[in-house]
């Protein structure tokens, strides 16, 4: 065989090659999502089963912040809720978290990297169902926690154990098929 037409050929054919790789990979993934069989907001957070890591923030806006002490010491589970006043999905949330709290869960707030301004005026919009609001002003604390993009919320349990974890905006199914059997668990 001519050796040009062989390296012109391996040249169109790896390309295809991958090509209809990736295109069997994104049907397969299609086919999950699908079925059920894969939801994208579930991932497996490092933090669950571990205690929460060692992090200190300031309170917002006259709100008390808080640290890794504070969240050990409670005899109480409580809920850690990563949000934006610029994060859409989080605007949506905001219902869900108001009737959690009315519900007697503590939910502490991290806001991830926002500015007391808009924050202000995102919770004077949407409400406060925060018994805690500290500043992440940085993002490291967030990146220290795995958080993956706001919002995403943590279940704590006393003494400071990781005990749940979703990536994305608490909605009804949620709550209902996952927060309140881990809040189940936890009794």
């Amino acid at each position: 065989m001519d050796t040009p037409r062989v390296s012109r050929r391996l040249m169109l054919g790896i390309p295809l090659a991958a090509v209809a790789a990736g295109g069997i990979g994104f049907y397969a993934l299609l086919e999950r999502m699908r079925s059920g069989a894969y939801n994208p907001q579930e991932f497996n957070n490092p933090l669950v089963g571990h205690e929460v890591p060692d992090f200190t923030l300031p309170g917002v806006d006259g709100n008390q912040g808080f640290d890794r002490a504070a969240l050990i010491a409670r005899k109480r589970p409580v809920l850690v809720n990563f949000f934006a006043s610029w994060c859409i999905p989080c605007v949506g949330e905001a219902p869900y978290l108001r009737a959690i709290a009315k519900s007697g869960l503590d939910i502490w707030g991290i806001a991830y990297q926002d500015k007391p301004g808009p924050l202000a005026l995102y919770l004077a919009k949407y409400g406060n169902p925060y018994r805690r609001i500290a500043s992440d002003l940085s993002g490291r604390v967030a990146i220290n926690w795995g958080v993956y993009g706001v919002p995403e919320s943590f279940l704590i349990a006393p003494g400071g154990m990781v005990r749940w974890h979703i990536a994305g905006p608490l909605v009804p199914e949620i709550i209902e098929s996952q927060l309140k059997p881990a809040l189940r668990r936890l009794s």
